[in-house]
């Protein structure tokens, strides 16, 4: 846009109008190529540091992708640590408790065995005390 320039009327009437008006326009001319020289420079600038930042965010991403891959890496390892951990634990409590089924069910053979031979005694002490009654009993029937 350019800016009309008024001179003095003293310079007007030295140079002339023709020569006053050249001079007007030749720096108009000289500040639209100086406005032009400086929006492209200023583009050029611009179109750097755009550059510039867009370089340094995708460093950035970079980085921030490498972070979060190592984090999860990390967590990861942990997981499996913990994993196998608990496994281990597992395996412990279920051998122990095997061991522990496996000596109750010794325990409960010897209790059933025991209790098999106290029937048995019982039963023959039973017909003992069946047989001492009956006895008596065909002997009075017999006796009548």
């Amino acid at each position: 846009m350019p800016v009309t320039a008024k001179l003095s009327k003293l310079f007007y009437d030295r140079l002339g109008e023709q020569v006053a008006n050249e001079l007007v326009t030749w720096f108009n001319d000289v500040d639209a190529t100086y406005r032009a020289d400086l929006r492209e420079m200023n583009e050029l600038n611009f179109a750097r540091f755009d550059a510039k930042v867009e370089q340094r965010f995708a460093q950035a991403d970079a980085k921030w992708e490498q972070r979060f891959a190592q984090a999860d890496a990390k967590l990861e390892q942990r997981f499996a640590e913990y994993d196998a951990k608990w496994e281990r634990r597992f395996a412990q409590y279920e051998a122990k408790w095997e061991q522990r089924f496996a000596l109750l069910e010794v325990r409960m053979a010897e209790l059933e065995t025991r209790l098999e031979r106290r029937l048995g005694e019982q039963a023959r002490w039973m017909f003992a005390a069946w047989l001492s009654l009956m006895i008596p009993l065909i002997g009075l029937w017999l006796r009548r």
